[in-house]
């Protein structure tokens, strides 16, 4: 795999390599799907009755939304730590940062979980107003991008991982790297998501 021109060396057109130029083309593309919805959730908001979305909004939990909020900032410096780890070549302090990762991710996914559930314990589902229409699809779609994320983290994390590494360190880097800035994308639309869900 390393044989293919261009995984870990940059490319003379783009100055990236070829990992790189992909994942932010992908995070460009996740950028204009996010950034719709968030438009949509403008538009819906100021052309809801007034009183509607601060009504419904009342209902979400802040404390449980502020603690997922830590989980993954804390998810991001650990994923830092965990590449750097590898750059280091201390392979063992990598798999303690990329599991301390996953738990993170693991954590928010339980807290979300138990949120949902307590909304339709309550009889409050996507139906039941615009406001919680947006917010489980805006939330929904965000778990989904967490859960294919900790997929690859786990992936990672295996003993694959290891093989990897015995092979090619820097290869195994470099996918740590990608796999990063993802992590950090998906991170960033979940501070987005906080405020204008829970907050405002």
């Amino acid at each position: 795999m390393s044989s293919i021109p261009y995984i870990l060396e940059e490319r003379p057109d783009t100055g990236l390599n070829n990992s790189r130029l992909g994942i932010w083309i992908f995070i460009a593309s996740e950028i204009m799907l996010f950034g719709g919805l968030f438009s949509a959730y403008v538009f819906l908001r100021f052309a809801a009755p007034e009183g509607d979305f601060d009504y419904w909004g009342s209902k979400l939990n802040v404390p449980m939304a502020t603690f997922n909020t830590l989980m993954l900032i804390t998810s991001s410096v650990t994923m830092i730590m965990s590449w750097a780890s590898l750059r280091m070549k201390q392979f063992d302090k990598y798999k303690m940062y990329l599991g301390l990762t996953i738990l993170c991710g693991l954590g928010f996914l339980v807290v979300k979980y138990i949120e949902y559930t307590s909304k339709f314990h309550h009889g409050i589902f996507p139906s039941s107003s615009t406001f919680m229409g947006i917010y489980f699809t805006l939330t929904g779609l965000h778990v989904l991008h967490i859960l294919g994320g900790l997929l690859v983290l786990i992936y990672f994390w295996s003993p694959v991982g290891k093989r990897m590494y015995d092979e090619d360190p820097n290869l195994l880097a470099n996918r740590i790297e990608v796999t990063g800035l993802y992590w950090h994308f998906v991170d960033l639309v979940w501070i987005f998501l906080f405020p204008i869900l829970y907050l405002l």
